[in-house]
């Protein structure tokens, strides 16, 4: 299987742009501590694309990407928070 992600450049003024794709849903479980993250082929390629998007060079030390159940994730998901270090 060959997939295409297209990643925007990163603009240090608005930041870096994810891209989602139709239809996706991710949900986030925390189980005593252990992170269970649970997504749809689309909610999976969604998450790669984010994660392709702050490996960029030119993505700060520190940028993050916030996502909870008020923003992208499935009612009941736990916050998640994926961040850019080193």
């Amino acid at each position: 299987m060959e997939v295409i992600l297209n990643i925007n450049n990163y603009d240090s003024h608005n930041g870096i742009m994810l891209n989602w794709e139709e239809n996706y849903k991710i949900e986030v479980n925390d189980l005593n501590g252990e992170i269970i993250i649970s997504a749809n082929k689309e909610g999976l390629l969604s998450l790669a694309n984010h994660f392709a998007n702050l490996a960029q060079s030119d993505v700060p030390v520190g940028t993050h990407i916030h996502l909870d159940e008020y923003n992208s994730l499935e009612e009941g998901s736990a916050e998640i928070v994926i961040q850019k270090i080193e």
